[in-house]
């Protein structure tokens, strides 16, 4: 053999190292914000788990005010199929749409029926309800934490995935696309919003 030939496997040998090396990075990126997105679902069904537990306890006081209760039960049923349905695929675009579509509307229910309550003073005065909306709160802080552990994880990953050669490479190897963060429509508003407590 040629010294050339041996040059040129030497320089594929190095290529390929290269690429395992990216490939491996890109999958370990990925792998943390798949774990973060975990975090965050844990805490979304934690919160789904509360809301039917705080409907319940407001039906009985709140006889005219049935809408709201529905819609914050049907929000929650559909922010639950969007949860299980990003669970196989954290990070997706359509899936983290579908979730963060789902999350606004169920925060919006919530909103309404947490001025609702403000009619009740029998309920802003029950111990359950003040339980309950306590765990809520406490809840949607673990949520809002986790989510922005999650956005800074795919943010990680797709400025690696962005970067020369990486961006090439990622094109043969399975990642081609950017991940998805997840953005609440009306989370700004939230995080802005004075604490109110049921």
């Amino acid at each position: 053999m040629g010294t050339e030939l041996w040059i040129l496997i030497g320089v594929v040998a190095v290529l390929a190292v290269y690429v395992v090396y990216v490939y491996n990075k890109l999958v370990s990126y990925q792998t943390q914000y798949e774990n973060g997105f975990a975090q965050i679902e844990t805490q979304l069904k934690r919160r789904h788990d509360l809301i039917p537990n705080l409907v319940n306890t407001a039906k009985g006081y709140m006889e005219h005010e049935k809408s709201v209760l529905e819609e914050v039960t049907r929000a929650r049923a559909d922010a639950q199929k969007a949860t299980d349905a990003a669970h196989d695929q954290p990070g997706n675009p359509d899936a983290m749409d579908m979730l963060s579509r789902a999350e606004s509307a169920l925060n919006s229910g919530l909103g309404k029926l947490n001025v609702a309550v403000e009619a009740y003073p029998d309920l802003k005065a029950d111990a359950n309800m003040r339980q309950l909306s306590e765990e809520l709160a406490t809840t949607e802080n673990r949520v809002a934490y986790a989510r922005q552990a999650f956005n800074d994880l795919v943010q990680k990953y797709n400025e690696y995935r962005r970067s020369f050669p990486p961006v090439a490479i990622g094109k043969f190897i399975g990642h081609d696309e950017d991940a998805q963060l997840l953005e609440f429509e009306d989370s700004e508003a939230i995080q802005k919003a004075p604490e109110v407590s049921f």
